[in-house]
């Protein structure tokens, strides 16, 4: 048998990469993990998801104060917006976690190599200077944003952004688009309205979030909307051009029609995120990305070259952290000689906004569609959360919970939530999902009481047509 340096290699440390070391470093396996940054964590804890809601949960208190949400419930208060002070808390709870998973690798044994990986052949990698072989290399290399045609984004001038340069404005622009009415999008252009900008968002398509429930797509556009985030529907964005510290903004319907200007402060170009593949030496092993820049596998992770699989953002799927991490840990158990397991009909998406927006599973467009069109072949029902008890304490009316279900066999195809914890009750619906469970299990399953939870229970009740509060 060849004689390598490590067991396993894994390039980046992302929430797919670093938690895919640690998990071959506790199954016994040498491990080393490559990672360009200064900081271990990736894009996720670096740049997006933890920073983000960094932002996210520091707005929501700052507007609560400033709009009378804290007023209505007897807490008079004056805000004053200190935003340096809320970018520190943010960059606080950045390197708090990096560090801590600079201290796992160091726990298990897993070694950092520090600097850009390229295959030199299926087993040997150059790291930086250094040269590391591994009978095993995971490619974990995350995404990136999505760049625009003819829109060249600047994040150091700070008037066309991508989502990193979002998180980093010294001040709240008084007028923004955000370009795209996906997640990245609505969750940052939320921040920047809650600290008092007017927000416009662009989407190319009929409706927000795609890939959504319709009922929840259409149910978060009111609501946003009432947050005063000012919605351009079925419309493209032909051209940005920057004046200084002003950008003018030409769009027109998607469809073709009259063109339009908008003077703002800030464009947010969120339009979806893309594979890094690129500069990785694949051909140097003769691998080949599809026409995405995906790298195809099979279900143990394997490329198509021997010794060399991959995960997270640069594999097919969904572009989700608990994806990237569920996969790490199963390709970690499949080259130790154990079986991974990834369900990933059952992977749960999470908008945080206020309310959040969470689904598992199905759409019930997906339904109708996997049961050959036959409406009669799904069963659904809505609880609305003005009914619920504890949302109503907490001032919290907006959303509602969908529960669809096959007709015949009455098992869950899909789950969707709009509630202010939507992307915690979301676990129980996808624990549900992972059982098998019926729209009639939830539903005489026990549920603390008062618990935004209980939404969940009245909406499979509803399935059966016995729902208590509607």
């Amino acid at each position: 048998m060849a004689e390598y340096d490590y067991d396993i290699l894994v390039i980046g440390a992302g929430p797919g990469g670093y938690v895919a070391a640690i998990r071959a470093a506790q199954l016994g396996l040498k491990t080393a993990c490559a990672e360009s940054r200064e900081t271990l964590g990736g894009t996720c804890l670096n740049v997006g998801c933890i920073p983000s809601k960094a932002m996210l949960h520091a707005s929501e208190f700052y507007d609560a104060a400033a709009n009378g949400a804290m007023a209505e419930m007897g807490i008079d208060v004056t805000p004053k917006l200190n935003l340096p002070k809320m970018h520190d808390q943010r960059l606080d709870a950045v390197n708090g976690l990096t560090k801590g998973i600079e201290f796992l690798f160091k726990k298990n044994k897993v070694d950092w190599k520090k600097g850009l990986a390229t295959f030199q052949d299926a087993h040997t990698v150059k790291v930086g200077e250094e040269t590391v072989t591994a009978r095993e290399v995971v490619i974990a290399t995350g995404s990136s944003v999505t760049q625009l045609p003819g829109v060249e984004v600047d994040n150091e001038n700070g008037v066309v952004v991508d989502s990193t340069g979002a998180l980093e404005l010294p001040k709240v622009p008084k007028k923004m688009v955000v370009i795209g009415g996906g997640v990245i999008g609505l969750e940052l252009g939320s921040v920047w309205r809650r600290l008092g900008a007017e927000v416009t968002c662009v989407e190319f398509l009929d409706q927000i979030l795609p890939g959504m429930d319709a009922d929840v797509r259409k149910e978060s556009n009111k609501i946003f909307k009432k947050q005063g985030i000012e919605f351009k529907l079925s419309t493209k964005v032909t051209g940005v051009e920057v004046k200084g510290k002003k950008a003018i903004v030409t769009v027109e319907p998607a469809k073709g029609g009259d063109a339009e200007t908008m003077e703002v402060d800030c464009v947010l170009v969120s339009i979806g995120r893309r594979p890094n593949t690129e500069g990785l030496g694949l051909e140097n092993i003769g691998l080949t990305p599809n026409e995405r820049g995906q790298i195809e596998v099979d279900h143990e992770f394997k490329t198509s070259v021997e010794g060399v699989r991959a995960i997270g953002d640069c594999v097919p799927g969904p572009m989700l952290a608990h994806k990237a991490e569920d996969e790490g840990i199963a390709v970690a158990e499949w080259i130790a000689g154990e079986t991974g397991i990834v369900n990933h009909d059952v992977i749960p998406n999470v908008v945080y906004t206020l309310p959040e927006i969470a689904g598992v599973g199905l759409t019930e467009e997906q339904a109708l569609e996997k049961m050959g069109g036959d409406k009669k072949a799904i069963k659904t029902s809505k609880f609305p959360m003005m009914a619920n008890s504890r949302a109503k304490t907490n001032h919290e009316p907006d959303g509602f919970v969908k529960v669809i279900a096959e007709a015949e066999s009455d098992r869950v195809l899909g789950i969707w939530a709009i509630a202010s914890v939507a992307g915690t009750m979301i676990a129980e619906a996808a624990i549900a999902m992972e059982f098998g469970a019926t729209s009639e299990d939830i539903a005489y399953t026990c549920h603390a009481h008062p618990t935004h939870a209980e939404a969940i229970k009245e909406a499979a009740m509803g399935v059966q047509g016995k729902p208590i509060h509607i």
